[in-house]
């Protein structure tokens, strides 16, 4: 111990030491629990075994009873719509936000911070603003479509099967477009204004410039912000809880939810698991893209 430590102080394996740290976290708080609910969805767990490591073996049984269920391929479609209409709504909002604060103008700075409330906002405070907003008695986003003439009678968003996952969708769009913001504007400060300069002079116009050095130049940046978007959103649950619950009837529920409801309210853990490996498989090929898309960036 004498020698680590005087070995820290005069400086040699100091490096080791910080490389140590962060590997320690991760081996304990990230890749124990991991190989561990992996173990739960191969195995029979209840609240009385929940303690136990060693627990009678099931292989595979888990898996086949959970997509043998009736609501099973009901909840894979919502989760793909709410990931691919999150994703899409908070990119495309995002990054005409981007591409608006991009321009300068008086102001732009605070007024780009304010887009960032929604952001540091908690889920469940995020939930509870969208419940009063999609309420359908009384709700603003109501009042706001009968104003407009799209429609005339009062849409119950979060009590509709036909409404109730765009509900959480539209939240979910609200809280992330700010993320997606910020990280598509530090991608277009990086582009070089010669390009432009040049491809002005050379009679480009604007949506030719946008289409020939913007989206190329882009490229790895979007990359990250999709593959991170996506796994955000494997990750939203506040959302889910407040607004619908997974309902009516399944319609707006989800694999990370139902994946809580299966642990904690049919307390069957090792269905739970089960439905956790399957998103960390989904998590890490987005994880994988996201690397793989920001290798080009990194290595300059």
């Amino acid at each position: 111990m004498r020698t680590v430590a005087s070995g820290i102080r005069d400086g040699k394996g100091f490096d080791v030491t910080l490389a140590a740290i962060p590997f320690a976290f991760l081996f304990f708080l990230s890749f124990l629990p991991l190989v561990y609910n992996v173990l739960m969805s191969l195995q029979q767990v209840d609240m009385f075994s929940l303690a136990q490591v060693f627990r009678p073996f099931v292989g595979l049984k888990n898996y086949q009873e959970v997509f043998a269920r009736p609501e099973a391929w009901l909840v894979m479609k919502n989760t793909v719509v709410f990931v691919v209409a999150s994703i899409a709504g908070q990119f495309l909002i995002g990054f005409g936000l981007a591409l608006f604060f991009w321009i300068g103008f008086p102001g732009s700075s605070w007024l780009r911070g304010l887009f960032l409330v929604s952001w540091v906002m908690p889920g469940l405070v995020v939930g509870a603003i969208w419940n009063l907003i999609l309420s359908g008695d009384f709700g603003v986003l109501n009042y706001l479509l009968k104003s407009l003439s799209i429609t005339d009678a009062n849409i119950f968003w979060r009590s509709d099967p036909a409404y109730s996952l765009w509900a959480v969708i539209i939240a979910n769009i609200w809280l992330g477009v700010s993320f997606n913001m910020i990280l598509l504007s530090v991608g277009l400060s990086s582009i070089p204004g010669d390009l432009y300069e040049a491809a002005e002079l050379d009679g480009a116009n604007g949506w030719q410039r946008f289409w020939t050095i913007t989206l190329p130049m882009m490229r790895s940046t979007i990359g990250a912000v999709v593959s991170l978007g996506m796994i955000f959103t494997l990750q939203q649950f506040d959302l889910f809880a407040v607004i619908t619950s997974g309902g009516p009837n399944n319609s707006s529920n989800v694999a990370q939810y139902w994946a809580w409801l299966w642990s904690f309210k049919e307390y069957d853990f090792a269905k739970g698991a089960t439905i956790s490996v399957v998103m960390i498989i989904v998590v890490m090929i987005a994880s994988v893209i996201y690397v793989r898309s920001t290798r080009h960036e990194v290595r300059g």
